[in-house]
Order: structure tokens, then C-alpha cells, then sequence
């Protein structure tokens, strides 16, 4: 009764489930949806590549790349930066550019004002004895002719121009009052694609994963579930446990040796080395499924929304 309650389509009232399909099929409103444990990566898998780590580097922030894909990714976006700043660059050369003819035809157009007017100004008196019927008649003969010349030359220069060039209404970029799109000037920075945050290659920090059993290779450790462990305790590494990285040895502890045995002294366990408060990166680890495990499971679409009206 169940399963052939969802399909009935004769009922009075319009349910959540048909709804909810009926938003699926149709493209619109924002679609959400639960990410489970299967589409969130494990702890010790690399944020862009989203495979396990062969040699693993940490941001200051705790986010876990591979070091090819992050060093990949660094160079993809200088190059891209240059790009960028190469056409913003032209823009404003083309900018200048025409800024200045605008300002010479602005002088331009002064001169030749001034020498209108000035050639407007009589030098000479007008003897009124003289006829200038003939005169008249012949200049406005002329004039009328030069007019009709000038109109036909301009028609027939504006018939192809128009129908070569017809404005779009309806594609905003070809409209006659569309402009340009400006280019804002590019930003040098390079950013994690993960935090947001300036990313720059000599502060990533080498990552040194202790395995669970030295004596497996890379294929066999990678198909066990627990493959590492902490570097002090031996504790099993995984999702559900709040780990941190060693910034001088670049060793995984976890995050209960850090508070109850690292913390007291300062010292990495693992090198010797003195040890603050900055050298001691929490790792960020992969989701677990449960709401509690830190990370957003609630993934969202926006899609474009249909508004009914009502006339009134």
C-alpha cells in the first residue's frame, strides 16, 4: 500500500513526495540533498585530487593536498593571474587611447569653431549698387545640387552599413545602448581552493603518515581500512579522529596527544625540537556521515525559481 501510495495521482491534496519529484523533473527551485559517507573524502586523501596522498603536504589552515596537484594548481593560477593582468593592461591601454583622441577631436573641433566665426567677420563694406540676383541664383543652384549629391552618396553608404550591422534586442551584449564589459584589475594573490585564504608554496608543510604495519607497500596499505597510526601513541588514524600535524617533524598524532602529553612540555616527540603553539596545525579531517563530525553534509543547487502571478 505504501509503495503504490507515492504514485497515486487521483488524491486531493498535492504531497510532499510529488512535490519533491516534481521539483526534480522540473529544473526548478533549489535542490538540497544529505550527503552521506560516501561522498565526503577520507582524512588522508588529497582535497583536489580526492585520492589518498602519495606525497602529502598541509596548509597552515590543516587542509591536506597531494604536493604535484597543489604545486599544479599554484602554477595554473600564476599563469591565469598573467593572463588576467595582460588583457586588464590592454584594456586600459585602449582606454588611454581613446581618451586621447577624444581630447585631440575636442581640440579639434574648438579650432575649427574659432575659424567659423572667424571667417564670418565682413572686412570689407557691402556696396548696396551692386546686384546680387545672378549671384544669389547661381550659389543657390549650387548649393541645392551639392545637398542632393551629399544625400544620395549618404544613402547609398548607409544601405549596406544598416544591413550589415542590425542591432540584437534581445541578446543584452548586442543591444545599441550595451557597453563593454570592464575588466576589474586581477588580483596577484593565490588562493587555497579550500579556505579562501593566500596560499604561497613555502609555507606548506611536509606530512609524514605512520603506518599501521611498515612492512605492507603502498597498494596493500591503501586497501586496509585502518592504515595509519599516531606517531607517540599507536592509536588508529581515521574520520572520527581529531588528528594534528607536527610542524618541525611533520608527524600525525592525534588530537588527545596533543592536549595530554605534547602541550605539557612543548617539545616535538618525534625531532626534539621546541614547539609553539603555531607549529602545531590541526589537520582537517574527512566527514564520518553524523552531523557532529564538523563538516557541512548539506549540499545545495540554486536553480532558477518560478513565480506564479495573479491578476488582479
Amino acid at each position: 500500500m505504501t509503495r503504490h501510495g507515492k504514485n497515486c495521482t487521483a488524491g486531493a491534496v498535492y504531497t510532499y513526495h510529488e512535490k519533491k519529484k516534481d521539483t526534480a523533473a522540473s529544473g526548478y527551485g533549489t535542490q538540497s540533498i544529505r550527503l552521506g559517507k560516501d561522498a565526503i573524502k577520507d582524512f588522508d586523501c588529497c582535497c583536489l585530487s580526492l585520492q589518498p596522498c602519495k606525497d602529502p603536504v598541509v596548509t597552515p589552515d590543516g587542509f591536506l593536498y597531494e604536493k604535484q596537484a597543489i604545486l599544479e594548481y599554484i602554477l595554473h593560477q600564476k599563469t591565469e593571474i598573467a593572463r588576467k593582468m595582460k588583457a586588464y593592461e590592454k584594456q586600459k591601454q585602449a582606454q588611454k587611447s581613446s581618451s586621447q583622441l577624444e581630447s585631440k577631436s575636442e581640440e579639434r573641433e574648438k579650432v575649427e569653431r574659432f575659424k567659423s566665426r572667424e571667417n564670418s567677420i565682413v572686412s570689407k563694406p557691402i556696396n548696396p549698387f551692386t546686384s546680387s540676383s545672378s549671384s544669389g541664383e547661381s550659389s543657390a543652384s549650387a548649393s541645392s545640387s551639392s545637398t542632393a549629391s551629399s544625400s544620395s552618396s549618404s544613402s547609398s553608404s548607409s544601405a549596406p552599413s544598416s544591413s550589415q550591422s542590425l542591432p540584437s534586442f534581445w541578446i543584452p551584449s548586442l543591444t545599441p545602448e550595451a557597453k563593454p564589459t570592464l575588466l576589474k584589475k586581477p588580483s596577484k594573490t593565490v588562493l587555497c581552493p579550500m579556505s579562501g585564504r593566500p596560499i604561497k608554496m613555502n609555507e606548506l608543510i611536509t606530512v609524514r603518515f605512520t603506518p599501521l604495519d611498515p612492512s605492507l607497500d603502498r597498494v596493500a596499505l591503501l586497501n586496509r581500512q585502518d592504515r595509519y597510526v599516531c606517531a607517540v601513541t599507536r592509536d588508529a588514524l581515521g574520520n572520527s579522529v581529531p588528528c594534528a600535524v607536527l610542524r618541525p617533524s611533520g608527524s600525525v598524532v592525534t588530537q588527545e596527544c596533543v592536549e595530554k602529553l605534547i602541550r605539557k612540555d612543548m617539545v616535538d616527540p618525534v625531532s626534539g625540537d621546541k614547539l609553539s603553539d603555531r607549529d602545531i596545525v590541526p589537520l582537517q579531517r574527512g566527514g564520518t556521515g553524523f552531523s557532529g563530525s564538523g563538516v557541512d553534509l548539506r549540499a545545495k543547487e540554486a536553480r532558477p525559481v518560478m513565480q506564479m502571478y495573479k491578476n488582479s
